[in-house]
This record gives structure tokens, sequence and C-alpha cells, in this order.
């Protein structure tokens, strides 16, 4: 019994070993496919524990790394920042700044991370993340759980110490998206804390007040609640002292579950009170479509996934109209091929953010997304995603309105690295 447990040990680490030279040895899409190959695996697992295992690979180098230059259509030019393409994993993944370096080694565009709130909290009690399989669809309550603002300072700080160490490390723009505690009572205090420790290591600020799992964040959108947080905000933000660049662009994430008045209301703040952009959109409190026919539907908390999709995209396009296109839009929700992107950019989004889809495909998701985004592009005669960026709008597009993307570049924010 020894000598075959010993031989089925010998024969395991040799296909171990085998297994791994393989990998290492595998052209790129290949690595990803393996990688991606996991997530049935995975997903046989706790949803939550799925994540935290996926982020932690991320973080160990454990992903493949795609230093594939992206097709020049998809180069874009936003906020003063380059794009290498305007594919970017949303906040919710990295919750804790602990991956950039493995996420952005993927191919994404950009990556942002977040919420992150002042002080570090656990969360909405435990199991607070649902799988709809068959839509490909989640639904979470985790209740920014994260570290602190401190900690993810310190990881932030260390991931640009890896960028300078280490020249084959991606640098794409990073964003960081800020939360309140859920026991603080004055939100816009906590906004200017988490700016004030975290905007120099951030190529843009998120403002996140449509998270649905955190009690009376949302009533923030209201005109009178938003036009106040964000002057303070703001100001927060202009008295800091910054490099000859100036300040990073500081953008306000939105609900999908929003009433025209409250659209309109929202527009009007942005544009009056000088926010750089805004991400369009969070998760839904909603259950459209089939989604009410699943158990999971009876679970408190925020939809994703392509459920969300023609909803998120609907309040995109409105918010594009009511902006005039003068504002630079992120589209986000449900956004699961390059078709679906490529309709977000229509609708008027200059810059497009996934993550459910990515949970449930893997790495492998990215370079398609790419490919298909490219084609999509291709077909319709666009040179750039700039081009295409408003063009369901054709109203709007000769009146200098669509394109923000090329309006919105006109400095660089990078500083000091």
């Amino acid at each position: 019994m020894a000598k075959l447990l010993k031989r089925t040990a010998l024969l395991g680490a040799v296909a171990a070993c085998g297994g791994t030279a393989f990998y290492l040895t595998a052209d790129v899409d290949t690595q990803m496919q393996i990688a991606s190959a996991s997530g049935p695996l995975l997903r046989m697992l706790d949803p939550e524990l799925s994540h935290i295992i996926g982020v932690q690979a991320a973080a160990r180098g454990l992903l493949p790394r795609d230093t594939r230059p992206d097709p020049p259509s998809l180069h874009t030019k936003v906020f003063g920042l380059s794009f290498s393409n305007p594919l970017g994993l949303a906040a919710g993944f990295d919750k804790n700044a602990e991956a950039v370096a493995g996420l952005m080694g993927l191919g994404f565009g950009f990556v942002e991370v977040g919420s992150i709130t002042p002080r570090p909290q656990p969360g909405n009690p435990t199991p607070r993340v649902f799988r709809i399989p068959e839509l490909k669809a989640t639904i979470n309550r985790y209740g920014f759980n994260n570290l602190g603002a401190d900690a993810v300072q310190d990881h932030l700080a260390n991931f640009e110490k890896q960028v300078l160490k280490d020249p084959s490390v991606k640098r794409g723009p990073l964003g960081v998206n800020l939360g309140k505690n859920k026991s603080s009572k004055d939100a816009a205090q906590d906004y200017c804390i988490g700016l004030t420790r975290l905007a120099q290591h951030a190529d843009y600020l998120v403002v996140n007040v449509s998270s649905p799992n955190t009690p009376g964040l949302r009533a923030l959108q209201g005109r009178k609640e938003l036009e106040a947080l964000v002057k303070q905000v703001k100001g927060t933000r202009d008295r800091m002292l910054w490099g000859p660049s100036g300040p990073p662009p500081l953008l306000i994430k939105v609900a999908p579950d929003l009433s025209e008045p409250d659209k309109r209301d929202i527009a009007a703040v942005a544009l009056g009170c000088g926010v750089d952009g805004l991400i369009v959109s969070n998760t839904t409190i909603q259950r459209p479509g089939k989604v009410a026919e699943f158990p999971a539907a009876a679970e408190a908390g925020g939809l994703s996934g392509p459920p969300l999709f023609e909803m998120s995209t609907a309040v995109l396009a409105d918010i594009y109209r009511l902006t005039g296109g003068r504002l630079p839009l992120v589209g986000c929700g449900g956004v699961s091929s390059g078709e679906d992107a490529y309709r977000k950019i229509r609708a008027g989004a200059s810059l497009v953010q996934l993550y459910t889809s990515f949970a449930y495909e893997g790495p492998a998701l990215v370079p398609r997304l790419k490919r298909e985004l490219a084609e999509c592009l291709e077909r319709d005669g666009f040179n750039s995603v700039a081009e295409a960026v408003g063009a369901d709008h054709p109203d709007m597009r000769r009146g200098g309105a669509g394109g923000a993307a090329a309006g919105a570049g006109g400095r660089s924010w990078f500083r000091w690295w």
C-alpha cells in the first residue's frame, strides 16, 4: 500500500510539473483558455469563496499576462488619459487593490478598485452573493466590505513600486471607487477622507452613491443632496496640492433604477457642478425578465449580469442626451460580448466596464471582447472608438455634442509616475 501511495504521489508530481511546463510555454490564448477552464470548478464552490480565490490568483501572478498590442481602432483618450482599449474591470472585484498588476496584465484597458471606505468594515452577514447560472447573472449584497483606506493606500503604493521595479508590469489608467462607512452619519465627510487618503494614487476617482446595499446611500442621488455632496468633495480635491497636470477627474456612479426626474437632476448637477464624468450604472434592485423565475430572485441585493444590460443601456442613452454628449460616460451593466460593449458605445459611452461576465467566463473573456469590438467598429466603418461614441444619436453628433471622449481629453491627468 505504501509503495502504491508513493507511486501515485510521484505520478501526480510528474503530471503537475508537466502541466505547469505546458502552461508556461503555451501561447497567450492557450493560457487564457486554461485559466478560464477552472471556471466550472470554481462555480461548484460558494460564490464568495470563488471570488476570493480569483482575486488571490491575480494577486499572486497566477493568471496569464497578455502583452500583445491592442488594435489601433481600440485606442482612445478620455479625461486626458490614454487607454489602449476602452474595456475596463468595474469596481467590486478587487475591493482592496490587492491584484492590480495581475488584472492589468490580462489586457483590460483600465482597472477600477473598491469601493473603499475610510474605516475597515466587514460588510453584510453571509451568505451575501447568489448566482443565477442559467442567466449568467449574480445578486449580491456585500455592503462595502473592505480593509479601509489606510490598507488600500499601502496596496496602491506597493503597486506603484512594482511598476517602477518591473517594466513588464502593465500600467493602464487606475480608478479608485470611494464609498461611505455604514455607521457614518456624514457621508460627504467619508468621501472626502477617502479622497484625501487615496487620490494621489488614482488616475480618476469615483464617488459611489448608487450601491443598493448601504442603507440610505441612493438618497444621495437626489438633486439637493447630490449637489451638496459634489461641491464638498470636489472642493476637497481642488484644495489639495497637485503637480502641473492637476488633480484626477471626479466621476459619479449612478443607479439604473432612476425616474425621469432623477435622470434630469443628475444630469443638471453633473454639468452645473463640474463633474468630470458619470458611470452608468450600478446594479439594480429590480428583477427583470426571467430573473423572477429563479429562487435567488427573492434575495435582497443588486442584480448584475445580462438581465441588467437593456435597462442600464437605456439609462445610459438617456443620460447622454440629457448631458448633450458633453460629459464622458462610462457604460457598465450586463456586458458579456464585444457587441454589448459596442452598443454601450453607440448609446453614448466613451468607456465600458464589466465584472459579472468576467466572473463567469474568466480571463479568456478579455481578448475575445476586444477582438469582437474591433470587428464591430470595422463592420460599421468606424476607425476609432471615439468616432462611434453616441452614434445612436445622429441628431446630436453634428452639433459638437457627440464624441465626448475627444472633447474631454485636453490635458493629461497623469502625475508623478
